[in-house]
């Protein structure tokens, strides 16, 4: 399948979110996608794959977890699980746990649900699993819950300075 190119459909303010704005900053393409958030569901990411229709593996989950007390930015499919080992051993570290969800939100600027890889408050290491590299596009969340933006897996590195390892475990 020849890779496609997105266009941003940045156009109605209700689609401006930190994300959006740093990747046309960056003249990055992609396109929004939209659902109805049920504010009931608390599997954000199984709902918005169900929500748009698209594989769980090309939705991927923005997580945060503290590497030898670093805050690292982990990315994997919403069908797996963050393998927290392999997370430290990817960014040469010793011991790995996840963050606590308010300090996440405050050093991200977005709510659990809707924290995007791009666009953080406070640029963070990012580590991107290494199966996305296997789509033309991937999908990550835009910002706030109901909202992702596609994209291709090279901008989602080039946006946020990201690396590929795999450090997704299935369920």
């Amino acid at each position: 399948m020849a890779k496609r190119r997105r266009s941003s459909t940045v156009g109605s303010p209700t689609a401006s979110t930190p994300a959006t704005a740093a990747l046309v900053a960056l003249g990055i393409p992609f396109e929004t996608r939209t659902y109805v958030h049920d504010p009931a569901e608390t599997d954000f990411g199984g709902e918005a794959a169900a929500a748009l229709g698209v594989a769980p593996e090309r939705v991927l989950k923005t997580l945060l977890a503290e590497v030898d007390e670093a805050l690292i930015v982990a990315v994997v499919p919403v069908a797996g699980l963050l393998d927290l080992k392999a997370l430290a051993a990817a960014i040469g570290g010793k011991r790995a746990r996840m963050a606590d969800p308010a300090l996440a939100e405050r050093k991200t600027g977005y709510v659990i649900g809707g924290i995007s890889p791009v666009g953080q408050r406070t640029a963070l290491r990012t580590v991107v699993d290494g199966s996305a590299a296997g789509f033309d596009t991937i999908l990550v969340s835009g910002g706030r819950r109901g909202f992702d933006v596609e994209l291709a897996p090279e901008d989602l590195l080039a946006a946020t300075g990201g690396t590929y390892a795999d450090i997704a475990q299935a369920t």
